[in-house]
């Protein structure tokens, strides 16, 4: 079976759903439905047992069979809420969490993939997956940064101070997400996609809001790395029949300021205008006005294909959303 964590949220589900057309229904999803809302991300998914994500970690620290072989684990859970300061939810959540099932992944040598975060470089220029460059800006940043310091150290430094007789034998790698929307995002509220927010601002109003100038960017020209998350499934799928080891970031490789996602969105409406807002107090100096992935640990790796664009993807999520 497989296992997915975080499997009623956005990529989880996504993720299982992918696995579906794969011919693989042989999944125990793992999850806190606590928000029963993201139930809905689930009914065209077909998965064979649900663990809430507290039970599945006790049985996880005490090394419990479930019943059948693991043929690998999809670590997507996590407190993804950037603006999120309690540190020790936080850590809990998003570290603590995550070191117990890389253990029980390592012991029973099942291919461990899990959710990273572009976060992890802050407010830096630089997106290669180094030490270097890596100086998060927010508590959540922290925690996926301080995980993957754990796995370098821990399961894929060849350098590891770990003795010989536990170096792991199976595959551990994490993927550094950047800015991913698409369909099965609608739970997340404020953490929803900048195209979930515009698209809803849009037809509500008329009008989509973006931030005025702010970190030496003009109105609205703050710039991220979107990618879709089909393409984000893609890579985890791609990763786990390669078998691939290590940190690699996962975006397109382009960096598009928000007003170009603007403009996609008033394009698929064939209506609207950008109005732009004072930056918010509560941001600043937490907040990434830049993200661009360096892509070359994972064309290194081997995977060739393209990614979307933000106008064809945009209007691919929004010929769903709008439905």
């Amino acid at each position: 079976m497989i296992i997915v964590t975080g499997g009623a949220g956005f990529i989880g589900s996504n993720l299982v759903k992918a696995l579906n057309k794969k011919g693989k229904a042989d999944i125990l999803l793992v999850d806190d439905l606590t928000d029963g809302v993201k139930f809905r991300n689930l009914v065209d998914c077909q998965v064979m047992d649900y663990l809430d994500k507290d039970d599945f970690l006790q049985l996880v620290k005490q090394e419990k069979d479930l019943g059948q072989e693991i043929e690998a684990v999809f670590h997507q859970g996590a407190c993804s809420t950037t603006t999120e300061w309690d540190g020790r939810y936080m850590m809990e959540n998003n570290y603590t969490y995550s070191k117990e099932l890389l253990h029980y992944c390592l012991k029973l040598r099942v291919p461990f993939i899990y959710a990273s975060s572009a976060a992890v470089y802050g407010s830096g220029k630089n997106f290669k997956e180094t030490k270097a460059n890596e100086m998060p800006v927010n508590v959540y940043g922290y925690s996926k940064y301080l995980f993957d310091e754990y796995v370098r150290r821990i399961a894929i430094n060849p350098e590891s101070q770990v003795p010989e007789s536990q170096v792991p034998e199976s595959q551990v790698i994490g993927l550094r997400y950047f800015n991913v929307y698409g369909p099965r995002e609608q739970h997340k509220g404020s953490m929803a996609s900048v195209v979930w927010h515009l698209n809803q601002q849009l037809k509500a109003t008329g009008k989509v809001r973006l931030f005025a100038g702010s970190g030496g960017y003009a109105e609205g020209e703050q710039r991220r790395d979107f990618i879709h998350v089909d393409d984000v499934v893609n890579v985890n799928l791609w990763l786990l029949e390669r078998g691939c080891c290590g940190i690699v970031n996962v975006g397109t490789g382009v960096s598009r300021p928000f007003n170009d996602v603007a403009k996609a969105v008033i394009a698929w409406h064939d209506k609207g205008e950008i109005e732009y807002i004072e930056f918010p107090e509560h941001l600043k100096g937490s907040y990434q006005s830049y993200t661009q992935a360096d892509l070359n640990s994972l064309r290194e790796m081997g995977y060739k294909d393209d990614f979307l664009s933000v106008e064809d993807g945009v209007k691919q999520y929004l010929d769903i959303l709008n439905t």
